[in-house]
C-alpha cells in the first residue's frame, strides 16, 4: 500500500469514527453543558406519556438531563433549589411547524411578501430577525420547534447553529432547509422569466432523480428533516407519488423523516402512499384518507387558528368586523377535520405555521394554536400531549423531549394556574428551563 493510499485510508477511518461521535440531528452538542444540579419542587406535574396530572413530584436535573422524578428527593450538596409549588409544571412545549425566518404582513400577498424576503431582506437579515423571534418562543414556553422552510438558502441552519453554540437564546431547532416543491414554489402569478426567484426559496424539482438529489442537498447542508410540497398551494401543481417516494427512500437512507405540506385530499393521500411521516395542514381530507393515515402511522399537524386569530387577521386585511357566525364559518371546517382525525385514530401533533404578523410576539401568537384545538373540542390533556410527547416522537426525539422523565433533556416549564380547569393558564408562563438552563424564573 502506498503512503498516499495509507493516509487516505486513515482519514476515511477517522471520518467513520468521528461520524459516530456527532450529536443526533437537532441535538445540542457543541456548547458546554450547564454545570451542577437543580432540584425543582413541584406540587402538580403533567405526565405527558400518561396524559395525567400528578401531585407532589419533584424533579432533579443534573447538567442538561433529568435524572430523577419522585415525591421525595434529597437535594445533592450544592444543588440549586427552585420552588415551583403553586404552579403547574409541564414538559417544554414543542411547535412542530414554524417559520422563524419569515413573517408576513397580513395585508400583503404571499408572492410579494415572499419575494420581498428573498430580494430585499436576504438570508443574513432574515436570520437576524429569526434570532429575535426565537427568543419569543422560549418566553412562550416553547423549547423546541421544527422549522419547515421559507428561510432562503439554509438560513434556518445558520440560526440553529447559533442557538446550539450558545451565541443566542432560542428553542432547540429541527430544520428542513428549502422545501422540495413542484415548479413555482408557493409564488403564484410569478412571471416565467423570474422563476429563479422561487428557486431561491424552494428546491424546485422535476422527476424522481431530481427529487432524491434535493434530499441529498438538504442533508449535506444541515437539514434534520425533509419538507416536501405534495401540492404547492396556492399554485396548482403536485409532486407525483413517484417523486415523493424517491424522496422518502433517500431520506430513510440518510436517517431523516419527511414532512409533507398537503392541503387537499388528493395531496394527503398521495403523500401517505409515498410514505411520509407527517401531513401538514390537511384542511380538506376525507374520512377514508384519515383512516389510511392512521393505518400507516402518519401524524397530522393541524395548523389551525382560533376565533381571536380569525378576527384579528380579517381586521388587518381591512375587512369589516365579523359576526360570530362568520368567524364560525372559518373555524368550523377546521374543528370538524380535527375531530374526524381523532376519531380515526390519527396521532395529532401541535404545529402553528404562524408566519403572519399578528401584532404580538411570534411565540405568543404561535401558542394560540393550542386554543384552536381547545375550541375544536380536544381536552386539555390531549392538547398538551399533542404539544409534548406526540411531537417529540414525530421529531425523532421520543423519550428525550416532550416528557419529564429520567434521561430526558431538561426542558421544563411552569404555568400559573391549572390548565385542566383554566386553559388560559397556558398564557401565564412563569418558569422556562431548556437543556437545564433557566431562561425565566417566577417573580418574587
Amino acid at each position: 500500500m502506498s503512503s498516499k493510499v495509507f493516509i487516505r485510508s486513515g482519514l476515511l477511518l477517522w471520518c467513520g469514527v468521528a461520524a459516530g461521535l456527532l450529536p443526533a440531528p437537532g441535538i445540542r452538542g457543541q456548547e458546554p453543558a450547564p454545570q451542577g444540579s437543580v432540584l425543582l419542587l413541584t406540587d402538580r406535574l403533567f405526565d405527558s406519556e400518561k396524559g395525567t396530572f400528578l401531585d407532589e413530584q419533584n424533579v432533579l436535573v443534573q447538567g442538561r438531563r433529568i435524572v430523577e422524578v419522585a415525591s421525595d428527593i434529597t437535594a445533592p450538596e450544592g444543588a440549586r433549589v427552585v420552588d415551583l409549588r403553586g404552579y403547574t409544571v409541564l414538559p417544554g412545549l414543542i411547535d412542530a411547524h414554524t417559520h422563524l425566518l419569515y413573517l408576513e404582513d397580513p395585508s400583503g400577498g404571499l408572492t410579494m411578501e415572499g419575494i420581498k424576503s428573498v430580494v430585499m431582506e436576504g438570508t443574513p437579515l432574515r436570520a437576524l430577525h429569526g434570532a429575535a423571534r426565537a427568543r419569543t418562543f422560549l418566553d412562550a414556553g416553547i423549547t423546541t420547534v421544527r422549522d419547515l422552510g421559507n428561510s432562503g438558502r439554509f438560513g434556518d441552519v445558520a440560526l440553529q447553529r447559533a442557538i446550539q453554540d450558545g451565541s443566542l437564546p432560542g428553542p432547540r431547532m429541527i430544520v428542513s432547509g428549502p422545501g422540495i416543491s413542484p415548479v413555482g414554489g408557493q409564488f403564484p402569478g410569478l412571471n416565467p422569466e423570474w422563476e429563479d426567484l422561487a428557486d431561491a426559496e424552494y428546491r424546485v424539482v422535476s422527476g424522481p432523480e431530481e427529487a432524491a438529489d434535493g434530499v441529498r442537498e438538504a442533508a449535506t447542508f444541515g437539514a434534520n428533516v425533509i419538507k416536501v410540497y405534495s401540492n404547492n398551494t396556492p399554485n396548482p401543481a403536485y409532486l407525483s407519488v413517484e417523486e415523493m417516494r424517491a424522496i422518502v427512500e433517500e431520506a430513510a437512507l440518510l436517517g431523516l423523516k419527511v414532512s409533507a405540506h398537503a392541503t387537499n385530499d388528493r395531496a394527503v393521500w398521495n403523500a401517505v402512499e409515498a410514505g411520509v411521516h407527517s401531513i401538514e395542514h390537511g384542511y380538506q381530507v376525507a374520512d377514508s384518507t384519515l383512516r389510511f393515515m392512521a393505518e400507516k402511522g402518519v401524524a397530522l399537524v393541524p395548523t389551525d387558528v382560533d376565533s381571536a386569530g380569525v378576527i384579528y387577521f380579517m381586521e388587518a386585511m381591512g375587512n369589516e368586523a365579523l359576526s360570530p357566525e362568520q368567524v364560525s364559518s372559518y373555524t368550523a371546517p377546521l374543528h370538524d377535520r380535527l375531530l374526524r382525525a381523532r376519531a380515526a385514530g390519527v396521532t395529532i401533533v401541535a404545529g402553528s405555521d404562524m408566519y403572519v404578523n399578528m401584532g404580538r410576539p411570534q411565540g405568543d401568537a404561535a401558542k394560540r394554536v393550542l386554543f384552536a384545538y381547545l375550541e375544536a373540542g380536544l381536552t386539555p390533556a390531549e392538547i398538551l400531549q399533542a404539544a409534548t410527547v406526540n411531537a417529540g416522537a414525530l421529531l425523532g426525539l421520543g423519550g428525550r423531549i416532550g416528557v419529564i422523565s429520567p434521561g430526558a433533556y431538561a426542558d421544563i416549564i411552569a404555568v400559573e394556574g391549572d390548565p385542566e380547569a383554566d386553559f388560559g393558564s397556558m398564557e401565564r408562563i412563569r418558569f422556562v428551563m431548556k437543556d437545564g438552563e433557566v431562561y425565566r424564573m417566577p417573580e418574587g
